[in-house]
């Protein structure tokens, strides 16, 4: 086990948000938020200063990347488009957008305007010329692809009852997976149906009914909770992974309706309602076929399942109610599952992401 090391003053947290082609790491770190008691999250958490980085895996150096012609504190990294340019998520006075820019910051482009709905969840097809995302918008969160300079715009999905969210391309192309919730039923998120799109717009399914997905995924006990949405996977030959509920699964935060959410999270801690869990699932589009590749007794919480790059192994996450989560990795049929960390300190271990070619 290795662990990042960053003599960088200031900064709070650390992440990859992606890697190059060349297997260096795209990170991005953020300093102490703004957002706290008595400044909600709405306004204060983009306010937040953030930065990008290039880091060399071998010789352990950084370079702060998007430092020229800063438009706002608050930059995401939502995907790398070559080795050369970026886009990234702005956020300025409270507006979300996205920009197409050289790796110094400059030479931004809109990718989506001001005003149309804050678009994240970005993901690029496997030829590299078009991008999904989804977009939050007045109108609800809609899924769209485009070129990779936001023109030449499809939808795939979108409906004013309906919260359709996350992407993932499959491998030839030709599908978009995501999320659809219906938001006014499930107002916490918990839930949600497993969803895949034609990349050209013509054809949208819901594979599944009665939102078995874990979606708006919340753990761990109150000194150390945590969250964050799930996104379906899928496999080299064209299969899905997903995280399914056992039924009447209860999640031990409850999120509550009638209260202002002001943290983004608006949950309390109810661990003696909690029941069942999830466990991570195989779902063949082709035959409608579902493989259950993960369980445990007690139950247990099981999420994030990504594919390593040669397709023989799964990592996922799983945390038992009230407790962190550790990481696990399993054969790709579902055997020799084991756990291979619990995070520094036992603090938890979570969005796992394989290193390419490892």
């Amino acid at each position: 086990m290795q662990w990042l090391e960053f003599d960088v003053p200031g900064q709070a947290t650390w992440q990859v948000g992606g890697f190059f082609s060349d297997g260096q790491f795209l990170l991005l770190s953020m300093e102490p938020r703004r957002d706290g008691p008595g400044r909600p999250f709405s306004e204060f958490y983009t306010q937040t200063p953030t930065h990008l980085w290039r880091y060399e895996v071998v010789t352990k150096q950084l370079k702060e990347l998007v430092t020229q012609e800063r438009m706002a504190p608050f930059y995401t990294p939502m995907q790398l488009i070559g080795d050369d340019r970026i886009l990234v998520q702005v956020v300025k006075d409270r507006v979300g957008q996205v920009f197409n820019m050289k790796l110094d910051g400059t030479d931004a482009h809109e990718f989506t305007s001001a005003g149309e709905g804050l678009p994240y969840g970005l993901s690029i097809s496997p030829d590299r010329r078009r991008v999904a995302f989804h977009l939050a918008s007045s109108a609800g969160y809609q899924v769209w692809t485009s070129d990779l300079d936001g023109k030449n715009r499809v939808q795939l999905a979108a409906h004013p009852d309906h919260l359709y969210f996350g992407t993932s391309w499959s491998p030839d192309g030709e599908w978009i997976v995501f999320h659809d919730c219906p938001f006014k039923q499930e107002p916490g998120h918990d839930w949600s149906d497993l969803c895949i799109g034609r990349a050209d717009g013509s054809e949208m399914r819901v594979l599944t009914e009665g939102q078995p997905l874990w979606f708006g995924t919340s753990y761990g006990p109150p000194n150390a909770r945590g969250g964050g949405s799930e996104v379906p996977a899928w496999t080299l030959d064209g299969q899905l992974l997903f995280s399914r509920r056992l039924p009447g699964s209860k999640v031990p935060w409850e999120y509550q309706p009638k209260r202002p959410d002001v943290d983004h999270f608006n949950r309390d801690y109810k661990p003696d309602a909690a029941r069942g869990g999830t466990e991570i699932c195989r779902y063949n589009p082709q035959s409608g076929k579902t493989v259950r590749l993960t369980h445990s007794q007690p139950p247990t919480w099981d999420f994030r399942a990504r594919v390593s790059s040669d397709g023989k192994q799964i990592a996922f996450c799983r945390a038992a109610t009230g407790q962190v989560p550790a990481l696990w990795v399993m054969n790709a049929d579902g055997t020799d599952a084991r756990q291979i960390a619990t995070g520094r300190d036992g603090q938890g271990a979570d969005h796992p992401r394989w290193i390419p070619n490892r």
